[in-house]
């Protein structure tokens, strides 16, 4: 049976912590971890004013946001033979250099492992319900998924990107 874990959460995460959750749910099937853990810029030249960043603050609608994060980690599963998958997402008021996003992914073999985990984060960053505001010495404002974003999501409709 497949572990899957989505998390939404204001707290801090332990990268340590998930990683010997999931290395230990997949029993012996799992030979690979690909690993991903986003951190909130202090300049955001691509999504933002491109001024120094204060805060990011995240909002979710509880329910909506981890059915479309589901969503996702269940495409990854149909495209990819994986054991389990994490996802732990935080919201609320982030400060430059504070952990946002982790992704991981467990798989016999690392091409599945690392696929999962990169079509994951891409599509997190583009179809995932968040609502993000950026505050930075410019002002603050909202910011949405930029052309380079939804540019790697599409690229994942190339079925040769799909294969291990």
């Amino acid at each position: 049976m497949l572990a899957s874990i989505i998390k939404i959460q204001s707290e801090d995460f332990d990268f340590a912590e998930h990683y010997c959750q999931i290395r230990a749910s997949g029993g012996e099937e799992v030979g690979a971890i690909a690993g991903f853990v986003g951190l909130v810029r202090d300049y955001n030249a691509h999504a933002g004013d491109g001024g120094e960043v204060a805060t990011l603050t995240l909002e979710h609608y509880p329910g909506m946001t981890e059915s479309s994060i589901q969503a996702i980690v269940t495409e990854a599963q149909t495209r990819w033979p994986l054991v389990a998958t994490t996802v732990v997402h935080r919201v609320g008021t982030l400060r430059p250099m504070d952990q946002i996003v982790m992704v991981l992914a467990a798989s016999a073999h690392r091409d599945a492992a690392f696929a999962a985990a990169e079509f994951i984060m891409d599509y997190l960053k583009t179809q995932a319900i968040f609502w993000k505001k950026e505050v930075t010495d410019k002002g603050d404002h909202w910011i949405e998924s930029t052309e380079a974003d939804r540019q790697r999501a599409v690229g994942w409709s190339d079925k040769s990107r799909n294969t291990v």
